[in-house]
Formats: C-alpha cells, structure tokens, sequence
C-alpha cells in the first residue's frame, strides 16, 4: 500500500505487545517486517506473510497474495494476528476465526478522512466509522477501540483495535 514503510513499529503495537505471550503471531501483509522482527526479538514464533517475497530474522515467511488467492492458512490457528497499514475486508472474518482461544488480534490502519492527508486515499482501502468494531465485536472481546485523526509518525485518520477471543 504506498512506497513508505515505517521501519518502527506501530505504537498501538507496542502498546498492546505485552498482552502476546505465546505464538505463534502471524503478521498479515508483513512489509519489511517490522512487527514480525519485533516479537521474534522477544522469543515469540512468528509466521509473515506478503505478496512480495522477505527476509525476516527470527520469523517464517511465506509468500502469499492475500487478495487474490486462497487463504494460506486454512487450518492454522494463531496467538495472536497483528495487521497494520493493510484493508481487504474479506480477511477479516478469516482472521477471527483463526485465533486461538485467548489469542490476541491487534489491528491497524486508515479509515475514510484519510484521503485528505494522502495516500491511502482510495475508499476500498479506507475502513468505514466503526467498522473494525461491527467486523470483530460479535466474535472477539473488545479490550480497546480507537478512531479518528491522528498526528504522529505522520497526520493521518485511522482506525485501531485490540481484541481477544474468549477461551
């Protein structure tokens, strides 16, 4: 999504990070890895994923167009999924099914407004007010919910949420 990837993690991220205590974590739409290098740093197993091919320490990567083919992980269940900076609206009830009970989901990324600072600026991209929270409230346990204008790293309108599935 844009030629800008932020080499530090998010701090919605970091913020929740203490709650991930067992892998493995997938990355979805991993980038260069930021997150992904962040929790195998911490001894957690990591899985990342992307379209375009990486080389991440500490983690497995596999290479998988999200959009376009099948889930890669039809049978897999996660302790935690962390996305940032990526909307395919399809994924998401993928993704809550694919926590394990007590798994963690921590999810990040632009919501309409945002085309007034930039890219990205296309509505596909842009989640809808409340949407994070209507797409995983009825099957995860809401710890935090956020939305709106935002200045740092960069003045952007997103939307974040951290959730749990109940054991």
């Amino acid at each position: 999504m844009g030629a800008h990837q932020p080499s530090a993690p998010s701090p919605w991220v970091l913020r929740w990070a203490p709650l991930v205590t067992r892998g493995p974590l997938l990355d979805v739409a991993c980038g260069g890895g930021r997150h992904a290098r962040l929790f195998a740093e911490h001894g957690i197993e990591v899985v990342a994923v992307d379209r375009e091919p990486q080389s991440i320490p500490g983690a497995r990567f596999v290479q998988a167009d999200l959009e376009e083919g099948d889930w890669p992980f039809p049978n897999q269940r996660f302790g935690a999924i962390i996305v940032t900076n990526y909307l395919h609206r399809p994924l998401l009830p993928i993704l809550s099914t694919s926590l394990l009970p007590d798994g963690i989901l921590l999810y990040e990324t632009f919501m309409l407004g945002n085309e007034r600072y930039g890219k990205p600026s296309n509505p596909r991209f842009l989640l809808h007010p409340g949407e994070l929270w209507r797409a995983f409230g009825a099957n995860l346990h809401l710890l935090a919910f956020e939305q709106g204008r935002v200045a740092h790293p960069k003045a952007a309108v997103i939307q974040r949420l951290c959730a749990t599935r109940e054991p």
